[in-house]
């Protein structure tokens, strides 16, 4: 697949593995394979299952924060959409030193690794 590089004007957080791009909503893919393999985090808010989700969704989303306020980021799209109602690009942004951000949260423990069919519960 051929990558497409995003340039953001604004680059900011929605939640721990979605960021929005100028506007636009775009989902992170941790190096995935489209519908095959990605990343995951908590829901935030009303979409949260539990408490400790929510709570363990706002960790994410401050350490996607943290991530981002580092600056020097490529945004790298590869022209597939996500499957939900918003059809929200998939993407992978690279570090400067040439990390994946969804990889990153994946090490850190503030993301699980996405497949279909597999729910995460992050509740128990």
């Amino acid at each position: 697949m051929i990558a497409t590089l995003l340039v953001c004007a604004s680059l900011t957080v929605v939640d721990g593995d979605t960021v929005k791009c100028d506007g636009q909503n775009l989902r992170l893919l941790g190096e995935g394979v489209p519908f095959v393999s990605g990343i995951d985090t908590p829901e935030i808010g009303s979409h949260a299952k539990c408490m400790k989700e929510r709570k363990l969704a706002l960790l994410a989303k401050g350490r996607l924060k943290e991530i981002l306020a580092e600056g020097g980021l490529t945004v790298e799209f590869y022209g597939v959409k996500d499957k939900t109602p918003a059809r929200r690009p998939l993407v992978n942004i690279y570090r400067n030193d040439g990390s994946e951000v969804g990889q990153t949260l994946l090490k850190e423990g503030f993301a699980r690794t996405w497949r279909p069919g597999h729910k995460n519960d992050w509740c128990d």
